[in-house]
C-alpha cells in the first residue's frame, strides 16, 4: 500500500490536489484522505502490485509529499 504522511509544508488544498491529480479521485474522496494525513498522520492512498506502488510513491515524491510503500500486512 501507499502511504501519505503528514508534513509541515504543504497546504491541505495542495494535498487534495495531488490526490485528484495523481489517482483521479473525486474531490470528495481526495479530502477524505488529504483530512485523514492531516488530523490521524497518514492515509493509505492506494494499493496494487509492489511496481505500481514503486511507481505511486515516486509520482508523489515527484509533487512534494512524504510518501511511503508497505506491505498490505503492515497497518
Amino acid at each position: 500500500m501507499t502511504i501519505v504522511w503528514n508534513d509541515p509544508v504543504n497546504l491541505m488544498s495542495y494535498v487534495t490536489y495531488v490526490f485528484q491529480t495523481v489517482f483521479g479521485y473525486t474531490r470528495e474522496k481526495a479530502e477524505k484522505l488529504m483530512l485523514d494525513v492531516h488530523q490521524k498522520g497518514k492515509a493509505v492512498v492506494s494499493s496494487g502490485t509492489r511496481e505500481e506502488m514503486e511507481r505511486d510513491v515516486q509520482i508523489l515524491h515527484s509533487y512534494g509529499l512524504w510518501a511511503t510503500l508497505q506491505p498490505d500486512s503492515v497497518k
